[in-house]
């Protein structure tokens, strides 16, 4: 594969086929960023030089111990030339970072025309796949602390991850983002290939099906090894991307469905499709909610009625707020076969998209280019081989599917939270303002403080129930967990909204705006509320979490 920054710096030299990314030795691509960085034709500029560029038409800037030659540019910026202009010929570097995240760096590094004379590289863009040293930027173990849930296999498959979001997904997240486009065929088979999809369906016969399929898990993990702490990592670095409507573009409604195939699928369909689903050459949905029913599954109106060959079902309905559903070529569908008006008569079918079947997109407060939709089914014929499990088990496969579900939304969302939280220290202590940097303010300390202890409070009760579902036979699958789960979510997502009104008021307007320094933050205020409807309402959490506590609740305890 070739770096997506390819096509803005081929002109800086030909490429070699041979040429290795020096930033991610294991890629082999040509890196814009890598080759400016160390083309051997790249000179010194000294301070004097500099400054002669800094005429309208002639206009240089020093960056970051780098000098860009933005004369061109300057009439392209966003901000208009007269900003450009007036910082001519200067080393920029402060100004910069107040006003751009160092991905804009990466993405004009064909503009870079030398180095600057006794000009220290800080090393903003740091290497591909590193730990951060940013307070709270990482997991409290991989930032010095002593944990039990740990081990170098995840340290390994974190960074590979990592490298994987930051150089095939950050460079085109914003822009997919903001123009609402569905990946693509060849985005989704890149995320099969390289394990991404697989990994973050958790530990199931799935991950042996990879290694069939010559597909290794990232980090050189084991089948065997990996457990919940390693799909942990993943959905949160995915979380890191900042942008909720393209992170669940990339297999929220995917990571979902695909377990209930390969759970309750028959054999047949596990070998036919199962493989077709890992590598990304087919994309499944989980499609359950409907304008008549969300939390109440049970009182779901699709209906799926034999045809009298009884060779197939005919299924008739409506489908709704089904996340990636625009592009799916297969729905798993809750459906009613019986009609005793109880859970008894839910079913779920594998429907394919055919004739009948038609997707509506749905604009909801975040991108449209997560495919949310309307499915609408019109005597849908689906082989009675595409039930899934028998006959009136459907309501049993959805709670069975719902706890890891919930899970999931839950790690994603402290995830983004973690990104957000990062954002904002680095944010605060660049951001000048009254004379000095934000974080010398005490009341912006005072906000980081509540966020952060939030924060390392909600991955501490994570991690707690990661370890319950590493040691409970069936992982999340169960009753005993449905209760601290629900009680996970429902927390995560009330402190969530403190941690996210904390970063807003802290960014400001940037806090509210798509684009720029504050754009993570911005998805991470929205996809709170998301987290808090989806899967399950804080109300329906709180519920449940104590009506499962009273289930255990001593008949003799007195106060």
């Amino acid at each position: 594969p070739i770096c997506p920054l390819w096509e803005e710096a081929r002109e800086l030299e030909p490429y070699s086929e041979d040429q290795t990314c020096e930033r991610a030795p294991r890629q082999r691509f040509a890196c814009a960023l890598c080759f400016c960085t160390h083309r051997s034709d790249m000179r010194t500029v000294s301070q004097s030089e500099l400054a002669q560029h800094k005429s309208p038409g002639d206009i240089w800037m020093a960056v970051d111990g780098h000098v860009y030659d933005v004369s061109k540019f300057a009439r392209l910026h966003p901000g208009g030339s007269q900003i450009i202009e007036q910082y001519a010929g200067q080393d920029v570097t402060g100004v910069f970072f107040e006003l751009h995240r160092k991905d804009v760096l990466a993405k004009y590094a064909k503009l870079r025309v030398g180095s600057l004379e006794g000009a220290k590289e800080d090393g903003a863009l740091g290497e591909v796949g590193a730990i951060s040293a940013v307070p709270f930027a990482e997991i409290p173990a991989f930032q010095g602390q002593n944990s039990p849930y740990y081990r170098e296999s995840h340290k390994r498959l974190l960074q590979a991850v990592r490298s994987f979001v930051q150089t095939e997904l950050e460079p085109i997240a914003e822009s997919a983002d903001l123009s609402g486009e569905y990946p693509d065929l060849e985005l989704r088979q890149k995320l099969g290939k390289s394990g991404m999809f697989g990994i973050r369906l958790g530990p199931g016969p799935w991950l042996k099906a990879l290694g069939s399929l010559g597909i290794k898990i990232p980090g050189d993990v084991a089948p065997e090894d990996f457990d919940y702490f390693h799909e942990m990592m993943a959905h949160q670095e995915f979380g890191r991307l900042g942008r909720p409507g393209f992170i669940d573009s990339l297999g929220a409604g995917y990571g979902i469905s695909v377990p209930a195939i390969f759970h309750f699928g028959s054999d047949e369909v596990k070998r036919t499709l199962g493989p077709q689903l890992l590598m990304g050459d087919k994309h499944s949905v989980l499609s359950i909610s409907e304008p008549f029913a969300g939390s109440d599954v049970a009182a779901l109106q699709a209906t799926a009625e034999k045809t009298p060959d009884g060779k197939f079902y005919a299924v008739n309905g409506l489908k709704k707020w089904i996340t990636e559903g625009m592009y799916a070529d297969y729905f798993v569908t809750a459906v009613r076969t019986g009609k005793t008006g109880t859970p008894k008569d839910l079913s779920m079918l594998l429907v394919e998209r055919g004739p009948g079947l038609e997707t509506k997109q749905i604009k909801t407060t975040y991108s449209t280019c997560c495919g949310t939709c309307m499915v609408i089914m019109n005597n849908v014929k689906v082989p009675v081989g595409n039930l899934l499990g028998k006959e009136g088990n459907g309501f049993r496969q959805i709670m069975y599917n719902f706890n890891h579900e919930r899970w999931i939304i839950t790690t994603s969302l402290i995830g983004q939270g973690r990104q957000a939280v990062a954002d904002t220290f680095m944010w605060a202590r660049q951001r000048k303002i009254f004379g000095k940097s934000l974080i010398d303010q005490a009341v912006i300390r005072n906000k980081l403080a509540a966020s952060a202890a939030a924060l390392e409070g909600l991955q501490a009760f994570l991690e707690t129930v990661t370890y319950d579902m590493c040691k409970t036979k069936g992982g999340a699958v169960g009753d005993r967990l449905a209760g601290p789960i629900a009680l996970l979510k429902y927390q995560t997502t009330r402190a969530c909204w403190n941690i996210a009104d904390d970063c807003v008021q802290i960014f400001g307007g940037r806090g509210i705006t798509r684009t720029g320094m504050g754009a993570k933050v911005e998805g991470f205020k929205n996809y709170v509320k998301y987290a808090a409807v989806y899967g399950g309402s804080e109300e329906i959490m709180a519920e449940l979490a104590v009506r499962m506590a009273m289930r255990n609740f001593p008949a003799q305890a007195k106060l």
